[in-house]
């Protein structure tokens, strides 16, 4: 339905449907719960049709503007019928899977993730290679029967222990090759034999990042995202994808804890003070600047170093929330096993995953302010 691509419009149809159709979550917290309570609402978006509007219609999707998909979003987190973190690896890997695998292997593959039939995970960083991606060691080598062959490790790899398959980075060049041009990307079926997937334990006891092993893990080449030398250009367009339509999902929830937050001091008979003022001038500040980076999506821009600024942004809003939260909330952090004392632990993470705090100011500064590199 055409008239459905226009933003207002397909806006208000949504939330009409969201009112007739009950998607309220369980009362289980666990992450086991929340992957479970994520797939079943892709397959109600899906079979309704609003999970693949936005989406080319040659890989499945209804086509229309991306900002649909942001919308979706926006509405599904925001009414915390789903958790931002595995929402958000539809919006980071799908697109790669659109612009990089071949037409039937996205045609067959990416109805499965947007109807919640399979979960994805992204295999870049290791031990040794996070913020300096580029000197990533899992290799792959390439049989004469023309399959590869990979073996090394990746860490801090988000719901691996729930996903199917895997975008992961690989170096394929010999010694000689600089190291952005000698990585590879490849969709790995996480079946497949040789793999071991090994959940870490972290502090805020929501054990969603792992580690996984490759040893000797047979990947046939028509699982190769572009060819031999492009993983480099994929991990640096899949980027923008991160800090656009899925950074605007993380907002969304950031605004309904802040909503929560307001009603857990009012019932405490404080007064709404100057530090929830700026909280929300942060998260105020933060969804301007997203809403631009969406429009320039919408319009066929190509996003670069520019979305630095939305992750600098993120992290500082998100940690003042939780920072305000403890400080009006005496005691919950520190005495209360509630979701503000796991979500305060989470934010403290906020200047460190999907690139550090300091990587990104020092990309702001480089490429975007000209200051050099000192």
């Amino acid at each position: 339905m055409s008239e459905l691509h226009d933003p207002a419009t397909f806006r208000t149809a949504l939330r009409t449907w969201l009112g007739e159709n009950d998607l309220t979550p369980p009362d289980d917290h666990s992450l086991a719960a929340h992957m479970k309570q994520f797939a079943r609402v892709m397959r109600a978006l899906y079979d309704g049709g609003w999970g693949r509007y936005g989406w080319p219609e040659h890989a499945g999707g209804l086509g229309g503007p991306d900002v649909l998909r942001a919308i979706v979003g926006e509405e599904i987190v925001g009414r915390r019928l789903a958790e931002p973190g595995p929402y958000s690896m539809i919006e980071v890997l799908a697109p790669t899977m659109i612009d990089y695998a071949s037409p039937e292997l996205a045609a067959e593959m990416l109805p499965k993730m947007l109807s919640g039939e399979e979960q994805w995970c992204q295999g870049f960083s290791e031990p040794g290679s996070g913020s300096d991606l580029a000197s990533l060691t899992t290799r792959a080598v390439r049989r004469d029967d023309g399959k590869w062959v990979v073996n090394g490790q990746k860490v801090w790899t988000s719901f691996a222990q729930f996903s199917h398959r895997c975008i992961l980075l690989t170096r394929t060049g010999d010694a000689d090759t600089p190291n952005h041009q000698a990585i590879t990307a490849f969709f790995v079926d996480l079946d497949s034999p040789g793999i071991s997937v090994r959940p870490l334990h972290t502090m805020h006891d929501v054990d969603e990042f792992c580690e996984v092993y490759f040893d000797d893990v047979v990947v046939d080449e028509s699982r190769m995202l572009g060819k031999p030398g492009d993983g480099w250009q994929l991990a640096m367009d899949l980027l923008p994808y991160e800090r656009s339509t899925c950074f605007w999902q993380r907002i969304a929830y950031l605004y309904s804890r802040f909503d929560a937050l307001i009603e857990a001091v009012k019932r405490q008979g404080q007064v709404v003070d100057s530090d929830l003022g700026e909280v929300y001038l942060a998260l105020h500040t933060l969804r301007c600047r997203s809403a631009a980076t969406q429009r320039r999506l919408a319009e066929g821009h190509k996003l670069g170093p520019d979305t630095s600024i939305d992750k600098v942004l993120l992290a500082g809003a998100e940690q003042l929330l939780y920072d305000t939260a403890r400080n009006l909330l005496p005691g919950v952090i520190e005495f209360e096993d509630s979701a503000w004392r796991t979500e305060y632990l989470y934010s403290r993470a906020a200047t460190i995953y999907g690139g550090t705090a300091e990587v990104q100011r020092n990309i702001i500064a480089r490429r975007l302010l000209d200051l050099g590199k000192e």
